[in-house]
């Protein structure tokens, strides 16, 4: 992972979308900096689509979709994509997974779900569950006490033997079943959304994220980057960012926006 600092004008300047993580990357400490908003409202003035890639449910992303300065959503690692058209003030919906389909799923997810609670004592469902249309999140550490990695893995591996995908997080566990993840549902929001060509384009998008969960965009982005804390998961990553800010979280974000910007000049 090479500083972001060394990234080259010309790489700079070709960008003209941004998608970045939520938590741990927008967030520091749970909460939204003033300079992660104020960045991705610079982008946008700049000219430069923001958009977001995360885990958290549905609700959160109608919301944010509606309100923050960006072009679409994708949600509930890759379940789903919002994205709000003002003019017409209408929102689209895109979803991995037809509603019948998703109904079943959440019935399998519930036995999942009872399993591990029962195995791993101080594993507890997501605040956040009540929103989600797709998934089960086991929170390890965003309203509980740190688990440790054993334990986390633990979660990630009943979510396995009950045939279901699970990625980690920098505080949930995420289960589901299908065979999307955040990378299909951005092609897809690339595609549907935006009007582009994912794979003929994608030297012009940069990813920002933190965590094990982000690593296909990692791994598919020439011009993925890290904010700081993303150093606490080496070794654990199946593919590291080419670039990394100095700083973590949401001040990290406001780096790289900044830094990106300047050697657009």
């Amino acid at each position: 992972m090479r500083s972001i600092h060394d990234i080259s004008p010309a790489a700079a300047r070709a960008f003209h979308t941004v998608l970045t993580d939520i938590d741990d990357t927008l967030t520091t400490d749970g909460r939204l900096p003033a300079c992660a908003y104020s960045a991705m409202e610079t982008l946008e003035s700049a000219g430069l689509r923001v958009g977001v890639v995360t885990g958290r449910p549905a609700g959160w992303c109608d919301m944010i979709a509606r309100f923050w300065p960006v072009a679409g959503v994708i949600g509930e690692n890759g379940g789903l994509c919002f994205s709000y058209d003002r003019m017409a003030r209408s929102m689209r919906r895109i979803y991995s997974s037809g509603e019948q389909c998703r109904i079943e799923d959440s019935q399998r997810l519930e036995r999942i779900r009872d399993k591990i609670l029962a195995e791993v004592p101080g594993a507890r469902v997501s605040a956040d569950q009540p929103y989600r249309v797709s998934d089960l999140a086991i929170d390890f550490r965003e309203d509980v006490e740190s688990l440790s990695d054993a334990e986390t893995n633990r979660i990630q591996e009943i979510f396995v033997e009950n045939g279901a995908q699970a990625k980690i997080s920098s505080i949930h566990v995420n289960g589901w079943y299908g065979d999307h993840d955040k990378l299909s549902m951005t092609r897809r929001f690339v595609d549907e959304i935006l009007g582009l060509d994912l794979d003929r384009e994608r030297e012009r998008f940069l990813y920002c994220g933190d965590s094990p969960n982000d690593a296909p965009l990692f791994d598919y982005f020439p011009h993925a980057c890290g904010v700081a804390n993303i150093v606490q998961f080496k070794g654990r990553l199946s593919a590291e960012p080419n670039w990394i800010a100095r700083r973590r979280g949401g001040q990290g974000f406001a780096e790289i926006v900044h830094r990106i910007l300047a050697a657009r000049q």
